[in-house]
Order: C-alpha cells, then sequence, then structure tokens
C-alpha cells in the first residue's frame, strides 16, 4: 500500500475502526485468561431452580414433613440409588435432592398450608423444585451425568456423540425411577421400549428367519449399546464381525480357505433382524451368491466338457461349508466343501 491509498484508507474511518476492533478483542481476551473457580454442583442447582435461598434438607426432612409417596420412597430404599445413602458403602451420596434440586423452600410453608386447608393442604411447593419434565434433553441428562459421568465409565464415554443424545433423547426417555426399584429397563421390557422409536425393526422380527428376541432369549441390549458406541447402529464390539461372533463362535476362524465377504462383515450375506429367507439370508440361494460368483459349471458326459447354469440347486448343497473350511477338495483347489 503506498502512501496516498494509506492516506485515502485513514479518512475513509476503516483504520480507526480495525484499531477499536483490535481493543475490543485484547480486553476480551484478558477477561477470558483470568481464572474463574468452579462454583460447588449445590450452588449451580440453586441457579437451574432460580431461587439462590433454598437449601437442601435431605430426604428424610421431606418424606416427614409433606410426601405421601410411601411406594415411590419405599422403591428408592431398595433401588441401586438408594442403597448408596449409606456413607459407609464409600459411593456418592444419592437422595431425592439429588436430581429435584434443594427442597428447603418446598416444605417452608407446609405447616402454615396444613393449618390453613387441612389435610389437603398436605403437600410441597414443587414450583421450588427442578421441574425436570421442562427442562431440554441435554439439561436432564446432566442431572445424571454430574454422578455417572464418573460413575459409569466408561459406559457413558460415547454418549454425547451417540445417536440417541443427537436426536434429543435424555436418560429420562428410558429409565423411569419411580416405577420400581429396578432403576434400569428390564429384560422382559427392554424389545418393547427399543420398538417404540423402531418400529421397522419390530416388523422384522416378525419375519420366517429372526434373532430369538420376540422369544425373550435375545435383547436388543446383547448387540447394541444404547449410551453409545465408536462403531455404527450403536453395535458393540471392537468391528461387526466381533460381534457376531461373540455368539457363532464356530464360524470366527481362522480357516485355511477363508471365504473373502466372511473376514469383512456378516451383513455381506445376512440380514441382522430378520428375514424371509432361511439363516436371515438377505436373498435366497443361489442368487445370493451368483451376485459375486460365476453361476456356470463344468461337466463332462461322454468324454464332452459343457458349462451348465445352476438356478434350481442351493450353493450349499455341495460348498457347505461357506464360513471357511481347513478341508480342501479333492483337487486341492478348497471349494470349502466339508
Amino acid at each position: 500500500m503506498n502512501k496516498r491509498s494509506g492516506r485515502a484508507v485513514v479518512r475513509a474511518g476503516i483504520v480507526p475502526a480495525a484499531l477499536i476492533l483490535v481493543a475490543l478483542l485484547g480486553a476480551g481476551c484478558a477477561e477470558m485468561k483470568q481464572s474463574h473457580p468452579l462454583l460447588p454442583v449445590a450452588e449451580y442447582e440453586k441457579m437451574i431452580v432460580g431461587r439462590l435461598d433454598a437449601d437442601y434438607v435431605g430426604t428424610d426432612n421431606c418424606v416427614a414433613k409433606c410426601h405421601k409417596h410411601d411406594k415411590i420412597t419405599s422403591d428408592f430404599k431398595r433401588s441401586v440409588h438408594g442403597e448408596q445413602i449409606k456413607p459407609e458403602t464409600g459411593l456418592p451420596l444419592v437422595n431425592c435432592e439429588s436430581c429435584h434440586g434443594p427442597g428447603s423452600l418446598a416444605i417452608a410453608n407446609i405447616e402454615e398450608t396444613k393449618r390453613l386447608h387441612g389435610e389437603k393442604g398436605d403437600k410441597c411447593d414443587v414450583s421450588t423444585l427442578l421441574d425436570l419434565k421442562k427442562l431440554p434433553p441435554q439439561a436432564q441428562s446432566l442431572i445424571c451425568l454430574k454422578c455417572h459421568s464418573a460413575a459409569s465409565t466408561p459406559a457413558l464415554a460415547h454418549w454425547h456423540s451417540s445417536t440417541h443424545a443427537l436426536n434429543d433423547l435424555s436418560c429420562f426417555s428410558c429409565h423411569q425411577l419411580h416405577d420400581g426399584p429396578q432403576q434400569k429397563v428390564s429384560h422382559d421390557k427392554m424389545a418393547e421400549l427399543c420398538y417404540g422409536c423402531h418400529p421397522d425393526v419390530k416388523a422384522q422380527f416378525s419375519l420366517f428367519s429372526h434373532h430369538p428376541v420376540r422369544e425373550k432369549k435375545m435383547g436388543c441390549f446383547d448387540c447394541h449399546d444404547p449410551h453409545g458406541s465408536s462403531q455404527p447402529k450403536l453395535l458393540k464390539g471392537s468391528t461387526q464381525r466381533d460381534l457376531c461372533t461373540r455368539c457363532h463362535m464356530e464360524k470366527s476362524g481362522p480357516f485355511v480357505y477363508e471365504h473373502g465377504d466372511v473376514t469383512e462383515t456378516c451383513t455381506n450375506c445376512h440380514v441382522p433382524h430378520g428375514s424371509v429367507n432361511r439363516r436371515l439370508l438377505s436373498a435366497a440361494m443361489p442368487f445370493l451368491c451368483i451376485q459375486c460368483h460365476n453361476p456356470s459349471h463344468r461337466s463332462v458326459m461322454n468324454g464332452d466338457a459343457s458349462m451348465k447354469s445352476l438356478f434350481s440347486n442351493r450353493c450349499t448343497d455341495c460348498h457347505s461349508a461357506v464360513h471357511g473350511s481347513d478341508t480342501p477338495d479333492n483337487r486341492g483347489y478348497g471349494t470349502l466343501r466339508k
């Protein structure tokens, strides 16, 4: 830039504006570099409630003052959360206020309310507690993660990047903590819970060939990790084949004569949830096999060699060890026969 053009820029007011911007950014960076120590979790909960004058009073005080939820209280004491209330366990203390926030204001006027309204007024002021149902899903999950981010590692290591979290599901979408002492989803209710969002999978399990989820011999969580996974489709295991061979160990190999597609992923040939074809095959034989293999076979009749196509036979009638074999055929080519 020459002197003349530089003076024109100054007259246009561009340089002063740039200097002001630099000064503001410098002040902002200095502010950001200052130390801002984190407050205790209790103080952040008070801010979420919106009442800084609320304080913790303990579960016993809450229940004795106003709550008539005898079953909920009993279920909580028998749950995994209730067991952690005893300090001798060495585990984090968990009580009603751990999730609902400080309850001093909720029971502050309970005696006056009972005096004015009798037994009908025997209830706390829930408006001073955390309104969990109105919190966004991410905030709902944070209520749980303040304990479980450490207590449930590595089970929740992939939660924030999981399909469920990115689609606005929270811990409360699956875990109903007041339904009983069992805090986790039971094996019997597992499939129906998942079907609420995955009706297409429910239809696949109704097909002729399917994994025994409908018969309660398996559950969705046997293959999928609902809290997140490094694999696609929330699959467990280091690879898709590693997951399948946990149950189908005879298919894991290694074999002298490997079937190339099987070494990569089982879904090259199989549908995981259900199929109209036997053995969860994605297509009927021989049409499944001829997608990769030439269907023509050489035959010798009366001394003449000819080629014929087989469309009415199953390939496994001859090639029975389709996943791999250690035994070659009688010509030494290793065509996966038993």
